[in-house]
């Protein structure tokens, strides 16, 4: 369980994408080049691209030397406010407008204007200091989610062992959502599916059909466990389940009325990205935080770089003979522009 923050990439995407087989010790590699990809991410656009529910406190007058109406968040751009209050006195919704410089009317936004056809005022209390208080959610991009199954028991607000309906529909690294808790996706474990393989497979590669009881119960992309065997579901008709076979490292057999397993025991940390920790019913709906796609593309670029560069202890090359040379991964520099250019937080000028 090494993540310990929400990341951009997930550890089934880095590994899909370098065909690398099941092994603890190459999840805890790729945890932490995912983690690292995610934090490079934040560094290169000066944002950090994941909700987080929380209070940011600002001096009031503070050194940004701003108009007396407009309270700039810099690196607090907020997706939403559920709290504006200035020198202990609170301004209801009613009177600010949440803004941001290029005029768009949508997360995330750069500032707080008090609407000037109202009484309401930023002001200091006994000092200027962390005069002014905004709670709501904050984020460098809009709070967009995803379906992501659903619980498959009642949760209290200790468990950090989660049962759910579909093992595929978010990865390890993945900020996940029930009701109004975020929990973040740390671990996957094996559970049964209570059903059976209800005909026999024999230990062939083109043996891809496998028949369950109800083929309503799975979803293309999860992966199954029969016996020592693990399958990916490539697709589904009616109850068969069309499959790659020996699949994640594992060896090819042959199956008799097997129990199915999936990975649907999510390990979860609770009350993650300040959200509090609740009571949960069985099936309440899962969502999963998407973040801009050239983020995620890049954080999964930074991923597998780092990964593939541990592997070949940082001596990575590219070619052969006399123009073998040292593998940089200078192919990520065009989607490092690309998302630069599309979320990159750029510097402003304060006195405005």
């Amino acid at each position: 369980m090494s993540i310990t923050r929400p990341c951009y990439a997930t550890r089934e995407q880095v590994k899909a994408a370098t065909d690398v087989a099941a092994s603890a010790y190459a999840d805890t590699r790729i945890d932490r080049a995912v983690e690292t990809g995610s934090d490079d991410v934040d560094g290169l656009c000066h944002r950090r691209f994941w909700p987080e529910q929380a209070t940011r406190y600002f001096d009031w007058p503070g050194t940004q030397y701003a108009t007396s109406w407009r309270l700039w968040l810099d690196g607090d751009e907020a997706v939403s406010v559920s709290a504006l209050v200035a020198g202990g006195v609170t301004i209801p919704p009613s009177d600010y407008f949440l803004r941001r410089g290029d005029g768009k009317d949508e997360a995330p936004y750069s500032h707080i204007e008090v609407d000037l056809s109202s009484s309401s005022a930023f002001s200091s209390g006994s000092t200027h200091q962390r005069a002014v208080a905004v709670t709501g959610v904050f984020a460098g991009c809009p709070a967009t989610t995803a379906p992501a199954g659903a619980t498959a028991e009642v949760l209290d607000a200790s468990e950090t062992a989660v049962d759910v309906t579909d093992s595929a529909a978010a990865g390890i690294g993945d900020l996940v959502a029930v009701d109004t808790e975020r929990m973040l996706l740390v671990g996957k474990r094996l559970l049964t599916t209570g059903q059976t393989l209800q005909t026999a497979l024999t230990a062939t590669p083109s043996a891809q059909s496998v028949a369950v009881t109800s083929g309503a119960a799975y979803s293309e992309g999860e992966t199954i466990l029969l016996d020592a065997e693990r399958m990916l579901i490539l697709d589904i008709a009616a109850n068969t389940l069309l499959v790659r076979r020996a699949y994640d490292g594992s060896a090819l057999a042959a199956h008799t009325g097997s129990t199915i397993y999936a990975p649907r025991m999510w390990t979860v940390v609770r009350g993650a990205a300040g959200t509090t920790a609740a009571s949960h019913l069985t099936a309440a709906p899962i969502s999963r935080h998407v973040a801009p796609p050239l983020v995620r593309d890049l954080g999964l670029a930074y991923a597998v770089r780092q990964h593939q560069q541990e592997m070949a202890a940082y001596a990575r090359v590219a070619g052969t003979g006399e123009t073998a040379a040292e593998a940089t991964g200078r192919g990520v520099k065009a989607i490092e522009e690309d998302c630069y250019r599309a979320h990159g937080r750029k510097a402003r000028t304060y006195a405005v």
